[in-house]
This record gives C-alpha cells, structure tokens and sequence, in this order.
C-alpha cells in the first residue's frame, strides 16, 4: 500500500504500518525485542551514530516497534516528526532535562494535571523559575512573561475541572515574542483537536490515556509540528544543529531525553498502544456522546452543586470549545451538596470504577481531594478551583442507559 491518497483519520491510522511496508506482509508492525542492532558495514554504524543516515543505535534511543507509534502519532497530529516515551510525564519530563537551563522561565496554566504541577515545582527547586497563571485569559499570559521566558505550557482541557485555555490567543502571543508554545492534548487527543491549528510547536500526548484507550500500557509523546522556528530558541546545544532546523529540537530531545534521561518506551507497550489507537475516533465518538449525557442528568440533579464539562451551555468555556474543538471531550467533574458523603455516593455505583487512570473504554470515577491532588495541599487546590468534595468522572464507552441509570440509581441513595 504505497499510494498517496490523503485518507480520513482512522483509516490513515488503520493502515499507516501497511504504507510503510511491514515485515512478512503482516498487518501490525512486529514487536521488535532486542535492544542492540546490527550492521555489515562499520561505516554504516558510525554513520547512523554520527546522525547521517537513518538506522537504530540502541533501544534507549529508538526501536522498529517504537519507530512505526511515533509514525503512527505523527500523522495524527500532522507534525515534522515525533518522540515516544515510557509515560507522558516523562515526555513532560524530558522538556525539562533537555530545553531548559537556569535562570530560564516557564510559564504554566494554573490548571494542571497534579504530576505535571508537582514536576514544576521540582523544575523551580533546581534554578529554572515557574511562574502559575490563570490561562484562560491571554491577558494573564502576556503580563507574566519576562526576558527568560523560554516555554508557555499550557493543557487543553484541564484535570479535573476541565478550564479550558484561551489557546488561539496563546499562540498567537508566543508567535510575536518567539517563545516554545508547548500544548498538552491528552484531554482532547489529536481526534478532537490539533494544537498545530493554534501554533503549538511542541503537542504532549499521554498515550497511556485515550490513545491507547484501554489502560494496558503506560507511553507518552512529544510532537514536533513544525510551528516554532528553532533558530529562536537559545538552548540548542551545536552539535545537534547538523540536522535541519526543523528537527533540531528532536534531535536535542531525543538525545537529552532518551539517550541520557532514559525515558524509553519498550517495544510491548508501544504495540499495544499502536493497536489502541486504531479505534480512537470511534471511542472519542462515544465516550464524549455518554459524557454530554451524564452531565446533563448529574446538572439537572438536585443533589448535585456544580457541573463541570465543557459542552454544558454553563460552562464559562463552552463557546471557545466549539469554536476550537470537534467534541467536548469524555472528562467531566462534579460537586455533591453539602452533607452528602461523596464515599458512600461512590460506594453505591455498580459500573463507574474508583480509579485513577483517564481515557478508559470503563468509567472511571475518583474523589480528586483525597487522592491525587492530596499532596499539594489545601491551599493549592482552592487557587485551582479544587473543591473538597470534587468528583472527577473520565467516561467509558458503557451503553448510555445503564451509564445513566448506574448514577441516578447511586444518587438516589443520597
């Protein structure tokens, strides 16, 4: 299969392995185990090595297995090129050890995953400054900025409470003032959204999440979309400006976070991923359907205080997201009236499961206070609009009715 058709999203990802050629005819890319590779000509492994022809050096650094996923996220996102980790926060992680010196500064939305804000506090513990704002207002972002501003980071839709940024207008203020615009689209996946539209240079992906979609393996991403020019970024060490300008910064990545960090995704985990994601437009499809529907019933329920779901008329969000996204997404939040017990309400669902894991085909529902934003304190989670009685639900692909009828039955206890 080596035509060039611009096919849809699925069937591009369905048969993406196919137009590369795989071995023996089969249809998935094999999974390639060993972590060394061979070559007849030692010229040719100086040459890979030195970085002038293609080849694979060391597991560490790539792998066939690994090669045909980051392919595979690539044509998802449409970028220049692609990197896979073992998790998304060490693709995060890698940002970091790779882009960043002290005395630089990054800019983040205040609304944030709870790894990815713990990972920055450490970031401004060793000599890089963090700065926190409220991104769902561009002015937020243009008044922070400072000289040594080197990355804004922002997420598309938060975890948990789902604020979304003002991501147009980012990018349009770090385009102006050639900074790294890094947009983390695991809420959205790049079925949903591409950040490239809005001139994210770098997308992070959780592929454990939708992608992957079935909560069998741990990966992560980093895209390069081609959006930021290289050349305006200090950080690039020489050696690795042999490439193109365009992959100077994967070239700098890849060797800062694989070679010497160590963040390697294994050849397992990226086979199951790569099969995960040949269904993701059809798991986003539902899951969002079953998440529209789950926040209308919890919004028209007395017992309940507060929804938050992007595609609610309510949310002070909801007209920026049909304006940038395909659907709303399949996490939603919500608060139980005062007096309610949110563990003996989470005690008496049958289907919805107490987990921690996002993107699941099963609803998986948590009390975020308590668990996973339990580190950072009371006073942190209040500047993230965190209420203690806060229920995180990531939507699974369940039939709609018994989805419904599992939470109206579980209010009614209240």
């Amino acid at each position: 299969m080596n035509d060039k058709k611009n096919y849809g999203f699925t069937t591009t990802i369905l048969h993406n392995d196919r137009r590369k050629g795989i071995e023996h005819g089969s249809l998935h890319k094999p999974i390639h185990t060993s972590v060394a590779f061979g070559y007849n000509d030692a010229r040719q492994l100086a040459s890979v090595f030195q970085g002038k022809e293609p080849g694979f050096r060391y597991g560490r650094q790539g792998n066939p297995t690994v090669s045909a996923l980051e392919d595979k996220i690539n044509q998802m996102e449409q970028g220049v090129g692609t990197l896979c980790f073992a998790t998304g926060m060490g693709a995060i992680g890698a940002v970091f050890q790779s882009l960043l010196r002290a005395g630089d500064h990054v800019l983040s939305s205040s609304f944030l995953f709870g790894n990815t804000n713990s990972l920055w506090q450490t970031v401004a513990g060793q000599g890089v400054a963090v700065s926190f704002v409220d991104a769902t207002e561009v002015a937020n972002v243009a008044a922070a900025l400072t000289p040594a501003t080197r990355i804004v980071f922002v997420e598309t839709i938060a975890n948990p409470r789902t604020q979304v940024a003002d991501l147009k207008r980012i990018g349009e203020l770090c385009r102006q003032r050639g900074i790294l615009y890094i947009v983390d689209n695991t809420m959205t996946t790049p079925y949903l959204f591409r950040p490239k539209s809005v001139g994210a240079g770098l997308v992070v992906n959780a592929l454990t999440k939708s992608i992957c979609g079935h909560g069998n393996a741990l990966g992560g991403s980093l895209t390069d979309t081609g959006a930021y020019d290289w050349h305006a970024y200090p950080n690039i060490v020489e050696n690795y400006k042999k490439a193109a300008p365009a992959q100077w910064g994967l070239a700098q990545i890849r060797a800062k976070g694989l070679r010497d960090f160590g963040a390697s995704l294994g050849p397992e985990a990226a086979h199951h991923i790569a099969v995960g994601a040949e269904t993701l437009a059809l798991r986003m499809e539902r899951t969002c359907a079953n998440a529209m529907a789950l926040a209308k019933l919890l919004e028209a329920d007395a017992r309940v205080a507060a929804v938050h779901y992007p595609g609610l008329a309510s949310h002070p969000q909801h007209a920026l997201c049909g304006e940038l996204f395909r659907s709303y997404g399949s996490l939603l939040s919500f608060e139980l009236k005062d007096g309610i017990d949110c563990f003996d309400f989470l005690n008496r669902l049958k289907l919805a499961i107490p987990a921690s894991n996002l993107g699941d085909t099963r609803t998986l529902i948590i009390p975020v206070a308590h668990t996973i934003f339990y580190e950072m304190g009371a006073e942190r989670r209040a500047s993230m609009g965190i209420a203690e009685s806060l229920i995180r639900v990531s939507v699974g692909i369940e039939d709609s009715a018994d989805l419904l009828d599992d939470f109206s039955s579980a209010l009614e206890g209240c």
